[in-house]
Formats: structure tokens, C-alpha cells, sequence
């Protein structure tokens, strides 16, 4: 049975291969466990999992933040990964639902999102949801 809750200390090492699969690279495992660490004790900012009976099969993150050009508080996701045999189940949708939840919840207008350009599968998902392509992200590399 599926089932979404709020990430632990317990769930890092899980999602740090997630992030690592999704991301196609090798992240510095230990300013991964900075980041986390940190994100973990900010209010503004929820990790969910996914998880089907002991295994966490996917995970989502939200942070809220004001904005200036919305004069309001937006939701950005950050990060959503599903493990890639169970797609297209609805754990996506189900980490979504939470995700906006928390977004509401935390007084967000909006809730954005942002997607390599070659995931078109995900960008579709997006779309279903309700979400619409009206930016472009543009990266700098520091």
C-alpha cells in the first residue's frame, strides 16, 4: 500500500540516490547531508517520500519563499522523482496532492516548477496536473 509522509534524518541516504539517478551524476555526498540537514528544520520548506509497504519509491520537495514580482508567496518543487519501474502508478500525482498541500498551506499564490528540457515525459505529467509553460529557466554555472 502506497503511502506519503514527510521525510526523516532515516530517509537520506535513500533520497541521496535518488537525486544522484535523477540528476545523472554523482552529488558530494557530504554537502548533500549539509543541504538536507538544514532544509530539514526549515519550515518553509517539505520533503515527502513515497513509500509502498517498507520502500521508498519516490519523493518530492517544495520550498515557499516571497516574492517581490508576485508581491505574495510562491511554492517552487524542487526536486520529484519516482523509482522509474513504478511510473505512471499515480505516486507521482499522490507526492503532487501533498506538495500542494504544504503550498497552500504555507500561504503560496502559486506553485511553480521547473524541468529539464529533454524530460518530456515529465513535462507532460506537469501539463496533466494543471501546470502551464509560461517561462523559461536559464542557468548560470558558478
Amino acid at each position: 500500500m502506497l503511502h506519503i509522509r514527510t521525510a526523516t534524518d532515516s530517509d537520506e541516504e535513500t533520497l541521496y540516490q535518488m537525486l544522484c539517478d535523477l540528476e545523472n551524476e554523482v552529488l558530494d555526498r557530504t554537502a548533500f547531508a549539509q543541504v538536507f540537514q538544514q532544509n530539514l528544520s526549515n519550515p518553509d520548506i517539505a520533503y515527502r517520500v513515497a513509500q509502498w509497504d517498507e520502500r521508498v519509491v519516490g519523493m518530492g520537495s517544495c520550498h515557499v519563499q516571497p516574492l517581490l514580482h508576485h508581491a505574495a508567496r510562491v511554492g517552487e518543487i524542487q526536486e520529484m522523482y519516482v523509482d522509474p519501474a513504478l511510473r505512471s502508478q499515480g505516486i507521482g500525482r499522490k507526492l503532487l496532492e501533498e506538495l500542494v498541500r504544504f503550498a497552500e498551506g504555507r500561504g503560496a499564490i502559486n506553485l511553480e516548477v521547473a524541468s529539464n528540457q529533454v524530460r518530456l515525459d515529465t513535462h507532460r505529467f506537469y501539463e496533466r496536473e494543471g501546470f502551464r509553460c509560461t517561462h523559461y529557466k536559464l542557468v548560470r554555472k558558478l
